[in-house]
């Protein structure tokens, strides 16, 4: 018999990754889904049906359907993923980020004691660079003072700090992955790294005249999620429960994801302007011409990306730089794997087939329409 698993945030992208993962380990994975009107579920789609993949109804927000759950499967290793993960919706809807990010580990942690797995059951809560808000050092590490700067980073430090104290007060094997920014092709469309990348492949295939951004000089140590879920397999294999900061230990600025997402598209940017007067400028267009007209209107002169404060927080974390120094020391894990250039290039690409084949679709569509009026086909 394999190792059992159940993950928490089943449906998202890390969740999605760590299923495929631990499928190819040998592992019986089980994944924890709310209820909802709509039933398909895009990231893990691929894996319902196969024997080793299974799915439970259950909330973090309901302390009895997650006991009920665990009891049911009784899981060797839980990797608690779900959460509220979107900085700027937990400043709109703070309650409601409170209660999964903080009271739902908590719930999740009591669970594993009501059904007595606590010297059985090892548990990864996700913990995150949030933490470290204002920051007091760069880089960051193990023993950086947290400093969190928003409803969701405060919610995410108690998650952090009740999986400390039921380590060492119960004993049990649990412990938190500090990750900093990882993103992918599966990264949800309303974080800033995807934005950019859709709105490069939608820009370039004239889908959209402009991106608007917050504050570009933010920084961020951007890694793959792909390779960062098999860090958290390896903090639950380590020796003893550990926290660990998962990051790059490289930086950059939204800024410089932004002209390099475009670069690949074809369209070279210059920025121009301080602050919210802030502009990119298509200097050079490189865009292959489509092979269905004999030209394309250029982009070069245009303003592609401008600054919008719409998009600026209350409290904003500007300077995230991880150190994974012990993860590499202590895990043999390699925070290099996928560079910064390769998973900008993954992303963009993989948005360049989306927004093309969306297209497509579309056209397909308003031509049937067209024919079905005109009686050309029934």
């Amino acid at each position: 018999m394999g190792k059992v698993a159940l993950i928490t945030g089943v449906t998202g992208q890390d969740g999605s990754y760590l299923s495929e993962f631990l499928l190819e380990k040998g592992y019986d994975v089980h994944g924890i889904i709310r209820r909802s009107s709509v039933d398909f579920r895009e990231r893990i789609a691929h894996l319902e049906g196969k024997p080793h993949f299974h799915l439970h109804y259950a909330d973090l927000g309901d302390s009895m359907s997650i006991v009920k759950v665990v009891d049911k499967v009784k899981p060797n290793e839980i990797y608690n993923l779900a959460a509220q993960s979107h900085v700027q919706v937990s400043f709109d809807s703070p309650e409601f980020t409170a209660d999964v990010d903080a009271t739902g580990v908590l719930r999740v942690l009591e669970a594993v004691r009501a059904c007595h797995l606590e010297k059985t059951c090892r548990i990864y809560q996700a913990s995150t660079s949030e933490l470290y808000g204002k920051v007091e050092e760069v880089p960051q590490n193990e023993n950086t003072p947290f400093h969190p700067y928003s409803p969701y980073a405060v919610a995410k430090l108690y998650g952090f700090w009740i999986v400390k104290e039921y380590r060492e007060a119960y004993n049990m094997f649990c412990c938190s992955g500090i990750l900093f920014n990882h993103e992918s092709e599966r990264r949800g469309e309303t974080f800033v790294t995807r934005k950019i990348t859709l709105a490069a492949a939608r820009i370039s295939q004239g889908l959209q005249d402009c991106l608007y951004l917050g504050n570009l000089d933010s920084l961020r140590d951007w890694g793959y999620a792909k390779d960062y879920v098999e860090c958290m397999w390896l903090i639950l294999q380590n020796d003893k429960p550990e926290d660990f900061v998962i990051a790059t230990g490289v930086q950059h600025s939204v800024r410089e994801f932004t002209e390099l997402a475009f670069k690949h598209a074809g369209i070279e940017l210059e920025f121009k302007g301080e602050g919210i007067k802030e502009v990119g400028i298509c200097v050079k267009d490189n865009r292959p011409q489509p092979s269905d007209i004999n030209h394309q209107t250029s982009l070069v002169g245009k303003t592609l990306v401008a600054v919008s404060e719409d998009f600026y927080r209350p409290t904003d974390v500007v300077n995230l730089w991880g150190d994974p120094t012990k993860a590499k020391a202590k895990l043999g894990w390699n925070p290099a794997k996928t560079s910064f250039e390769e998973l900008v290039k993954l992303m963009v690409e993989h948005d360049i087939a989306k927004v093309a084949a969306e297209g497509a679709a579309a056209k397909v569509r308003t031509n049937l329409a067209e024919y079905l009026e005109k009686g050309i086909v029934k």
